[in-house]
């Protein structure tokens, strides 16, 4: 199963693809989104059109972003929240349903503590993927959430199978 994760940014969307088949992931691509334009209606025309690219040449069967968290700046939470409409937006469009982690949840699953820094973050992904070279700490972390999401997939389908034995 090819995945495409997403970490959503206004100025800066991170993403990752990798295939999970099993236990088995292996990096196909990364990169990060910048926005452009003059007010905040064409940053995130910009960034949805960048990720539809990125999404017609990779064609992933699942999508995982991660959750916004509410820090002291309302106006700046509110625009993380519209790219983030954005991120959802485009896998929503391909019948995709989208796995949403939390930060202390992606950093939990990919590092093995829930307060990691984005060098632990980067290295982690390094590792977990052999001659894989993010394009910058948005794309690290677009990786992990797509790790993340690999990881709990499997674990959801091995529940299944126990269930319906």
């Amino acid at each position: 199963m090819r995945i495409l994760g997403i970490d959503p940014g206004l100025r800066t969307m991170g993403w990752g693809v990798i295939e999970s088949r099993g236990a088995r992931i292996n990096h196909v691509a990364n990169g990060e989104c910048r926005s452009s334009g003059d007010d905040l209606a064409m940053r995130l025309l910009s960034l949805y059109r960048q990720l539809s690219d990125i999404w017609a040449t990779y064609l992933p069967g699942e999508a995982a972003i991660e959750q916004t968290f509410v820090n002291k700046d309302g106006a700046g939470t509110l625009k993380l929240g519209q790219a983030r409409g954005v991120a959802l937006l485009v896998p929503a469009q391909a019948g995709v349903v989208v796995g949403e982690y939390a930060p202390n949840r992606v950093k939990k699953t990919v590092v093995g503590v829930g307060h990691a820094d984005k060098a632990q973050i980067l290295h982690m992904v390094r590792l977990q993927l052999p001659g894989c070279d993010p394009a910058g700490p948005d794309a690290a972390d677009a990786l992990a959430i797509a790790i993340c999401h690999a990881h709990y997939r499997a674990a959801e389908r091995t529940v299944l199978r126990e269930v319906r034995s």
